[in-house]
């Protein structure tokens, strides 16, 4: 997903220098649970990378950037633009002004990886990690692959037998879905919906039963046309959530059933980038026998005996064909 940054968010190394003692007390029973070793663990140097992937190796690694806010950047995103031989980068004007923001000096040469020249550039860029350089993907905003270019590089790596591995960080998609107040157990991420109006109905109609919470991306121009064709497809009453600018200054997130997020979008002038959450289909309410006698009858009228066709309803409806035929009865007398 594409998204503007910012430098309002200074990145601060941590500051323990004025820690008493106190400060760096464990809890003994965290520690007896964590093991013998769990101190130790935590006091070595992390390396940048696996020890499978470490430089000369040859290596890819998907950096996550910020979606907003600088201050999000990892120190471990800073150390890899520091020392990948290689940075392949969507837009390589925003990798500018994030090494800028991040005071970094890269020592390796910076490619341009985008949708317009994936094809052509992912057997240039393996041909030299399998020469032994370290390749740092980084997109605008948010994880490589993720709704952005990436996926194709690592499908070819793994056709090749090259490593890649991630550096993981923000995600707008995780942070819509964490601010939205909608289930977070079960998701799917779908991107964006189709431009053209037949087949984003088309989408829309599969999507129409999905049990889990649904995460997708919008323009700001196209998000009221989007918002009204969930409402139509989905229903007045379906609980969503549209996100704008997360991390950023003007963050600001809009939650209620899909007829309250169709005025908002109706009466606002929308810009920044767009996230919206939607929550999934409603469990089927059980239904009482006296509720399908209507179906009985109809079956009854094509031909069928009423044994048959309280068997018939009986079974698709889930309900005890004993009470269906029953309630049959009893609506005719």
């Amino acid at each position: 997903m594409t998204e503007e940054t910012n430098d309002d968010g200074a990145r601060r190394l941590p500051e323990d220098a004025n820690l008493t003692e106190a400060d760096h007390e464990s809890d003994p029973a965290a520690d007896a649970e964590a093991g013998p070793e769990a101190d130790d663990e935590v006091d070595l140097p992390q390396p940048l990378l696996p020890e499978a992937l470490t430089p000369g190796n040859g290596s890819i690694v998907l950096a996550a950037t910020p979606i907003g806010n600088m201050g999000d950047a990892t120190f471990r995103l800073v150390s890899l633009l520091e020392t990948a031989d290689i940075i392949a980068a969507e837009d390589t004007r925003r990798l500018q002004r994030l090494i800028r923001s991040l005071e970094v000096t890269p020592r390796g040469r910076t490619l341009s990886y985008h949708e317009h020249n994936e094809a052509s550039r992912t057997p240039e860029l393996l041909d030299l990690v399998a020469a032994g350089a370290t390749l740092l993907l980084v997109t605008d905003a948010g994880m490589p692959s993720v709704s952005d270019p990436g996926f194709r590089l690592v499908e070819a790596a793994a056709e090749r037998g090259i490593q890649v591995t991630v550096a993981p960080g923000p995600s707008a998609v995780l942070t819509a879905l964490a601010l939205s107040g909608l289930p977070t157990d079960r998701f799917c991420f779908e991107g964006f919906l189709p431009r053209k109006a037949g087949e984003r109905a088309a989408r829309l109609a599969e999507l129409r039963t999905e049990r889990r919470t649904m995460v997708f991306f919008e323009a700001p121009h196209r998000l009221e046309v989007m918002i009204r064709a969930l409402h139509q497809e989905f229903g007045q009453d379906r609980p969503a959530c549209v996100t704008r600018e997360l991390t950023k200054r003007y963050e600001e997130v809009i939650r209620g059933p899909l007829r309250q997020l169709l005025e908002w979008a109706e009466g606002n002038e929308i810009r920044g980038e767009i996230a919206v959450v939607v929550g999934g289909a409603p469990a089927d309410q059980p239904t009482a026998p006296v509720d399908h006698v209507g179906a009985v009858n109809e079956l009854m009228s094509q031909g069928l005996r009423l044994k048959e066709a309280v068997a018939a309803v009986a079974e698709d409806a889930r309900v005890s064909k004993r009470e269906l035929y029953a309630a049959v009865v009893a609506a005719r007398t």
